[in-house]
């Protein structure tokens, strides 16, 4: 049977590999030097402290294998987790799901009417643009550059000329892929526009625990929390196979996200929520979150550095605050799609092409490409670099 005979609906005829799932394929061939994938550090996942929690969990709670509901005392932890991010809120405006993803997912359905307008920027983690995919969904993209930010007078003009987004997605922080954060200033005018026009936010923190500078701005969801529904993460901050993350929304929004939930999944890895919230009461975090920012930020550092050696002349890139990329521009011009291949083949390393991350395949970052520091040791990222850097010169 073809693709052709499968009773599909129109829209997953229209799928197609994203190019993280392509470069999947690319990065588990021998010798691959990747700064392409966001994946943490494995060799820094708190694997002692899970073991222990796991084993407490296992023996101390005869239930911990069963159905249940969620952990009210975890909704706490994550209460005290977003003080520390400057953010106010209750266990009752907590839901807890299985990662980022789903909370971006159900939070898009409860919001998003077939064919409605969503409102994102120009450069956008391209998992957002798969959540959008069955609503058939009108992609209205604003500018966000690396230099000058997020056009917030363009998204204002767009406002009063009277187009009305089911909601805005945006990271204020560690932005994947440009790597950037949003300045005080924007924070404030940015929500000011989601009161005035009605318009609300999802904003996607999950790397907002991950920051490498002394000064630390809170996300949006501390300026409103009527108009901002924040998603949040474990899977950056201890290990991706947990699957558990949070949303925090307004409290009449909860029950309909528990209604949403329940027909996709049922409930959220409660086995793996007992395990957080046992590490959790440990008292593990706090240490653990300071050896990340510590060795993220001596990777970030290496990777600036291995930039000003090895890139050509021209060539621009960010320096990020916080999160694991950063984002790096070729002259006007060039091609980083032809240019993976070309790295592929003759110096076996890895990035991902601007192009990925365009709305809709749009070509304004042909000449770009995010660059990932979190995964690599600081030796692996100097030669991937260099390699790089061999390619570009072999290619000029």
């Amino acid at each position: 049977m073809n693709l052709s005979e499968l009773p599909l609906a129109s829209w997953a005829r229209r799928l197609a590999p994203s190019a993280i799932q392509d470069m999947l394929q690319n990065i588990t061939k021998p010798g691959v030097y990747s700064l392409a994938l966001g994946l943490p550090a494995a060799e820094l996942f708190p694997k002692e402290g899970m073991g222990e929690a796991a084993a407490r969990v296992l023996a101390e709670q005869s239930g911990a294998l069963q159905y249940s509901a969620t952990l009210q005392p975890l909704r706490e932890h994550i209460v005290a987790m977003m003080a520390k991010r400057g953010v106010r809120c209750s266990p009752q405006q907590v839901f807890l799901t299985t990662g980022a993803q789903q909370g971006m997912n159900l939070l898009a359905r409860l919001m998003l009417e077939p064919g409605q307008t969503v409102m994102l920027e120009d450069r956008v983690y391209s998992g957002f643009q798969q959540v959008l995919d069955p609503f058939q969904a009108k992609r209205l993209a604003v500018r966000r550059d690396s230099r000058t930010g997020l056009d917030l007078d363009g998204m204002e003009a767009v406002l009063k000329a009277g187009e009305r987004p089911a909601f805005l997605y945006t990271m204020s922080d560690g932005h994947n892929p440009l790597g950037t954060s949003l300045s005080v200033a924007e924070r404030e005018r940015l929500v000011k526009l989601a009161r005035d026009y009605r318009m609300p936010i999802i904003e996607d923190d999950a790397y907002g625990f991950l920051h490498y500078e002394d000064t630390v701005v809170p996300p949006l969801r501390a300026l409103d929390e009527q108009w901002v529904y924040y998603v949040g993460s474990f899977s950056k901050i201890l290990a991706p196979a947990l699957r558990v993350g949070w949303v925090v929304v307004p409290e009449p929004m909860v029950f309909r996200l528990a209604t949403v939930k329940e027909s996709s999944d049922i409930d959220t890895a409660t086995f793996t929520q007992r395990i957080i919230l046992s590490f959790l009461d440990s008292g593990r975090l706090e240490g653990h979150l300071e050896r990340l920012r510590r060795e993220y930020r001596l990777r970030r550092d290496t990777l600036l550095g291995a930039l000003e050696k090895h890139m050509p002349k021209g060539a621009t890139w960010t320096r990020p605050s916080s999160g694991m990329f950063v984002w790096a521009e070729l002259p006007e011009g060039s091609d980083t799609t032809a240019l993976l291949s070309r790295a592929l083949e003759t110096e076996k390393v890895a990035f991902l092409p601007g192009q990925a991350f365009s709305v809709q395949g749009g070509r304004s970052a042909a000449h770009c490409m995010r660059l990932n520091f979190s995964n690599c040791e600081p030796a692996r990222i100097e030669e991937a670099v260099a390699r790089l850097g061999r390619v570009l010169a072999a290619g000029s």
